[in-house]
């Protein structure tokens, strides 16, 4: 097993998974192997793989019985299958593979009642196995985020979470989406989901885009446990984080956050991605900023959703239903903060989004933009916020109308 570790250690060196093994013939080693998908362009280059091949070479037979196997981690069924195929003798594998273990952590192909039964140990410096996969696989991760770092600079008045606050968050598996440059992001980096399903069956309907827009009490996270109903009825989810939100960048000064400003950058981002057949989720206190988009290209929009901070949605409402929520929207909003004051609605989540929600604020500095949001109104915008309420209001009392 050392001598399948130091393969392992090479493994890792040329950028291959760290797994490593050998094959011994009557005590002595005829064969190593190490990872190698990558390199091989050749996904059945697992170690094991190789060491099996090289061994039927030396011996000149691909039947191995009078051979074992060292494996520093618990072989695939992939592997595990060729074991068998080559009669091994016995395999011995080191650190468990508790996703894809073929060998009793999933399920164990040793134990089929084949014409030919392979001898099967576990556990074999299994703590060194392991060590080498976690070093790995921190390594990677640490590469990729000075990659996100080099391709979206920071601006020097701008705060960024680090990427390690997010680990192991439970329920938000999505890979990040991030966009630098509209206009009105002044170089800022915005993060957001895009999950859908290619060629989903939508049973007759057009396909549907949900533009999830969350409040000054959550991230995108708000949306965990309703993104994946949406996408499994064959629509797409878009679930941006605001600036200052989230995986966003977050300015560091509190006069950035200005109404104008962030529906500008929401209607920049819809353009960009070109957005059609679009259903606004709101939740409860975002409804005056996610109304206030349609008028500027109502062809992109069929309705919207209402949602509240435990999650449970209405059905979707079409277009000309929106001039009631506008007016709800706009007199809940006369006088106050446009989203939501710091912690209003976290009372009503489950404490693991509490947590959750915590995330992207690792210290006060973080946190300008929930500030800001609790002080920020339409009306102190001198003459454009005024004028912006009129004209919404109009355009949604023509859908009704219309």
């Amino acid at each position: 097993m050392e001598l399948a570790l130091a393969q392992a250690r090479e493994a890792g060196a040329a950028g291959e998974v760290p797994v490593g093994a050998v094959v011994v013939w009557q005590g002595q080693v005829i064969a190593t192997g190490r990872n190698a998908p990558i390199s091989a362009h050749d996904p059945t280059a697992h170690a094991e793989v190789m060491a099996l091949r090289a061994a039927a070479l030396v011996l000149g037979n691909y039947r191995l019985d009078e051979c074992e196997l060292f494996v520093t981690l618990e072989p695939c069924a992939m592997c595990s299958g060729a074991m068998l195929n080559a009669r091994l003798r016995r395999v011995v594998y080191g650190a468990s593979e508790p996703r894809t273990g073929a060998a009793g952590s999933v399920i164990n192909l040793f134990t089929l009642q084949l014409n030919h039964q392979t001898a099967l140990k576990g556990g074999v410096l299994a703590e060194a196995g392991r060590a080498l996969l976690q070093s790995f696989f921190h390594q990677r991760r640490a590469d990729q985020r000075a990659a996100f770092q080099k391709a979206y600079p920071l601006r020097d008045d701008a705060l960024r979470t680090p990427e390690a606050a997010f680990e192991g968050l439970p329920g938000y598996f999505w890979l990040p989406h991030y966009v630098t440059d509209l206009p009105a992001l002044g170089g800022l980096r915005l993060h957001y989901l895009d999950e859908h399903k290619a060629n989903a069956e939508t049973w007759g309907m057009p396909r549907l885009t949900y533009l999830c827009l969350h409040d000054s009490s959550c991230w995108s996270y708000m949306f965990h446990k309703l993104i994946p109903q949406l996408v499994e009825s064959g629509h797409r989810v878009i679930a941006p984080d605001l600036i200052g939100f989230g995986k966003s960048d977050k300015p560091k000064k509190i006069g950035f956050h200005t109404f104008s400003r962030h529906r500008q950058i929401l209607l920049e981002f819809v353009a960009r991605l070109d957005l059609q057949n679009i259903v606004l989720v709101l939740a409860a206190k975002s409804a005056l900023l996610g109304l206030s988009l349609p008028m500027a290209a109502a062809q992109r929009y069929r309705g919207f959703r209402h949602i509240s901070a435990s999650l449970l949605t209405s059905d979707d409402l079409a277009m000309k239903e929106g001039y009631q929520a506008w007016r709800q929207a706009s007199k809940r909003r006369a006088g106050n903060a446009v989203p939501v004051e710091e912690g209003d609605e976290s009372a009503s989540m489950d404490e693991l989004a509490n947590i959750a929600c915590e995330m992207p604020f690792p210290s006060k500095s973080y946190r300008v933009a929930v500030r800001a949001f609790g002080v920020m109104r339409v009306e102190s915008e001198l003459d454009t916020g005024p004028k912006l309420l009129l004209k919404a209001e109009q355009f949604w009392l023509e859908q009704r109308v219309g």
